[in-house]
């Protein structure tokens, strides 16, 4: 759309239509820079969620790798020092042990989560919210 006439006229010597095609271009620059605001928001939000997740699956096989060695570690350290020719007893205090770091891991990580909330582009909604009050300022939010 290619407005009429001299675009650095006043407002008060533009004729109506020249207004209000003014405004239309001026509301569809605006409406295409806040969808491209909420692209840029979910994909910072997404690419942040997407490289913490990955540096958690690594340090999670590792540290499972690990745990694997000081179960047995302890397990033996503890039949070897309380249960003499009762190997069974020591394993499943270790079982009980690493159950409770799972539920406390497990808690850890729900928290987390809730915390980061989904990868919704609030800033662009709050601007979009502002804008429509700006523009339609007898109406109420739904």
């Amino acid at each position: 759309m290619a407005t009429t006439g001299d675009p650095n006229r006043p407002d008060s010597e533009k004729t109506i239509g020249e207004l209000v095609l003014e405004v239309t271009e001026q509301t569809a620059v605006l409406v295409r820079e806040e969808i491209e605001l909420a692209k840029a928001e979910v994909s910072e939000k997404l690419s942040t969620l997407g490289k913490s997740s990955a540096v958690a699956v690594a340090a999670g096989v590792f540290a499972f790798l690990a745990v694997i060695l000081l179960m047995q570690a302890f397990a033996l350290g503890l039949n070897s020092l309380f249960f003499e020719d009762e190997p069974w007893a020591g394993y499943l205090i270790e079982g009980i042990l690493f159950i409770a770091i799972a539920v406390g891991a497990g808690l850890f990580a729900k928290k987390t989560f809730a915390e980061t909330g989904p990868p919704v582009p609030t800033e662009a909604i709050e601007e979009a919210q502002k804008t429509q009050a700006i523009l339609m300022p007898g109406e109420d939010e739904a």
